[in-house]
């Protein structure tokens, strides 16, 4: 391997693929090799996004251009669900590491992946082998690991307040999420409900309940920690700004808040992206935008009441590009903070 991590960005023209690209270009240990796009092949990246003018000006390869390319150490897939796995099985044979934003690798079970994205698995024997990304949990997994299923922008801002209290033995009795994301969160893509006219001065609910495709990724790293199966009531909603998540999560159980802040606090603490809050500190979403850092709070839980957490992120950084990067510098020996912090 070259002084520098070489890299290939797969899906460079989605807000991920920007977002890893602005990111990586003043990473002092990476170098972007190639950036690739199916539907803007032979153009400029920075034509697509004058942001990057001057930051990336390489011209886009197409997918399948990409797959025969050897002269990366690492490849970052922000290709679309059901895509993804199918295009990078060629860069996972030639032994290339491979971080996927999709969601192709991060359910275990070939046959719920198909109940939930309506088609058979292309590559079901990598499933195991594939390890979760969620750097706070499975760093030492993540060093060893040569395929990393990112986690996917709401799971983890539902997980990482979770996790701990499962992982300590928590007795936890239900659990509703009500998370709140930027429209950026629905991708590139042109749909009616993300159309400015549609979010502008608006709030919707989406696949609420069990109808929303994150929710058996959640409910699988809570039955992980957990050791049983877990049942998560989850429900989206679209806020009409660009970025950012905001997860009000409601937890039936007898600790108190305090004790939930306790355990959590203690669990991450030398974290350097995960920040618990005092319970009279919510988080927001400006709080954390642009960054890499997932913020949680801890209150109510008297009299009877749920206790309430609240998580904030960046739905393009700590929930996607940011986290992906840091997977590549767990990956690489490299300290973890490294090109996330300026």
């Amino acid at each position: 391997m070259s002084d520098k991590i070489r890299i290939g960005v797969l899906g460079a023209t989605s807000y991920t693929g920007a977002e890893l690209v602005r990111i990586l270009a003043f990473h002092p240990n990476a170098t972007i090799t190639y950036v690739s796009s199916q539907s803007h092949a032979q153009e400029r990246l920075s034509s697509i996004f004058p942001a990057l003018s001057g930051i990336n000006d390489d011209v886009l390869i197409s997918p399948q251009d990409a797959q025969i390319r050897g002269d990366v150490d690492c490849v970052f897939s922000c290709l679309p669900h059901a895509v993804s796995a199918s295009l990078i099985l060629p860069v996972i044979e030639r032994g290339i590491k491979v971080i996927d934003l999709s969601a192709d690798f991060r359910l275990k079970n070939p046959d719920i992946y198909k109940a939930w994205y309506k088609t058979e698995h292309p590559a079901p024997k990598l499933l195991e082998k594939a390890v979760f990304g969620l750097c706070e949990h499975y760093r030492k997994e993540i060093a060893n690991a040569s395929i990393i299923a990112n986690p996917g922008c709401y799971v983890t801002s539902v997980l990482l307040p979770l996790l701990p209290l499962y992982k300590n033995g928590a007795s936890i009795e239900w659990i509703i999420a009500d998370s709140k994301s930027g429209v950026s969160g629905a991708g590139r893509t042109l749909k009616l409900n993300t159309m400015f006219a549609e979010a502008n001065e608006n709030f919707s609910a989406y696949s609420i309940g069990h109808a929303h495709r994150h929710t058996p990724e959640i409910e699988q790293e809570l039955g992980f920690a957990a050791g049983k199966p877990v049942t998560i009531t989850f429900s989206p909603h679209l806020l009409p700004v660009n970025r950012g998540i905001l997860s009000t999560i409601y937890i039936k159980t007898g600790l108190s808040a305090e004790k939930c802040a306790e355990i959590v606090k203690n669990f991450y603490t030398g974290e350097p992206f995960v920040r618990v809050r005092e319970a009279s500190d919510l988080p927001t979403v400006a709080s954390v935008a642009h960054t890499n850092y997932c913020d949680i709070t801890f209150t109510d839980g008297k009299d009877g009441r749920p206790v309430i957490a609240v998580s904030a992120l960046d739905n393009l950084v700590k929930g996607a590009s940011g986290q992906a990067i840091q997977n590549m510098n767990i990956m690489f020996g490299l300290t973890e903070t490294t090109g996330l912090m300026r």
